[in-house]
């Protein structure tokens, strides 16, 4: 079974504790919820990406250079 440690600040004495049953479970409801806000990130990301290349080859197609595509998109 996971552990959790306990700190007393004004001792500083540190205590290893069992999770409960309830802690374990909230701890997996987070990691998933921490892997799906990741993915969701991941694929903004992604997303954004491809809008820029679309954005720049039709800047491209229009007959703007590389450097002035460069300059207008900063």
């Amino acid at each position: 079974m996971s552990h959790k440690l306990i700190v007393d600040c004004s001792t500083g004495v540190t205590t290893e504790v069992e999770l409960t049953a309830e802690e374990v479970a909230q701890r997996e409801v987070d990691r998933i919820a921490y892997e799906a806000e990741k993915e969701r990130l991941e694929q903004e990301k992604l997303a954004t990406e491809e809008l820029k290349t679309s954005a720049n080859a039709k800047l491209a197609a229009l007959g703007l250079t590389p450097e002035e595509i460069q300059a207008i998109t900063k």
